[in-house]
Order: C-alpha cells, then sequence, then structure tokens
C-alpha cells in the first residue's frame, strides 16, 4: 500500500468533507427557523441569551461547531499529502476512514443523536486521524 497515488485524490475525503459541512450548516438553519416559527425569542441570536433553544437546536449547532474542530488536523494532513507528494494507499486508506467515520457520526448527530453510536464513530474517526498523521510523519522523516 505503499504506492503513491495521483496526489489530486487525497480531495475526494476533503470534498467529502467540506459536502458534510454544508449539510450541516443548512441543518442547523433549518432547526433554527424552525425554533423561531415555534416561539423561540428571535432576539436570543444577538447575543445568544436568554431562554436556550430547543434540544433538536442545540445539537444541530453542536454538529456544525464540530465541524470546525478535529476537521481542520484533518485538512491540515491531507494538504501535507498533497504538498509533498505522499499521498500513498495508505494515506488515502486513513483519509478515507477518517471522512467515513465522520458522515457516520453525522448522520447518527443529525437523526438519533444516540451518544453512544456516534461516539463509536467519533473514536473510530479520531484513529483514522492519527493514523494518517503516523504515517505522514513517517513518510517525513525517512525523507530527511
Amino acid at each position: 500500500m505503499n504506492a503513491i497515488h495521483a496526489p489530486a485524490t487525497i480531495f475526494l475525503p476533503m470534498l467529502l468533507i467540506v459536502a458534510l459541512t454544508f449539510v450541516a450548516f443548512v441543518k442547523m438553519a433549518i432547526e433554527r427557523a424552525a425554533a423561531v416559527k415555534g416561539g423561540q425569542d428571535p432576539a436570543y441570536y444577538k447575543v445568544y441569551l436568554g431562554d436556550p433553544e430547543p434540544e433538536r437546536t442545540r445539537a444541530a449547532v453542536r454538529h456544525w461547531d464540530n465541524l470546525f474542530e478535529l476537521p481542520t488536523l484533518f485538512y491540515a494532513a491531507c494538504l501535507t499529502a498533497f504538498v509533498l507528494a505522499a499521498v500513498s494507499g495508505w494515506t488515502l486508506l486513513f483519509a478515507w476512514l477518517f471522512a467515513a467515520c465522520r458522515l457516520v457520526q453525522s448522520l447518527v448527530h443529525m437523526s438519533t443523536n444516540n451518544p453512544n453510536q456516534r461516539g463509536g464513530a467519533f473514536a473510530l474517526a479520531v484513529l483514522g486521524l492519527l493514523a494518517l498523521w503516523v504515517n505522514l510523519a513517517l513518510t517525513i522523516a525517512g525523507r530527511l
């Protein structure tokens, strides 16, 4: 699995996470609009003070926030692999593992929001991301 692949293939799992981020934004907007329609005070959104958002809305907001946390390390790893021409089979495997697990986590978070299922997908995504960075570190060290 160490064969070098077309460097641009690393952008495919990145595009999945980008698409997921836009879907999460739309979901958050829909939930916030529904909350306001259901009685949430629109003034709440000026400074986020007052009665809290309904649970469904808060879950959508938290999901959106999550996509700007750990995925930033994913984007950095993918860009690093691309710049260093280090897009190997292992690199792609770990990138796709992260992206697929984040997709599962998102599907759970935006539907049943079962913490056990969501947590399992998150843990696998973290392992995939860690493996991606270890793989890159070994590649970088091998070139020194």
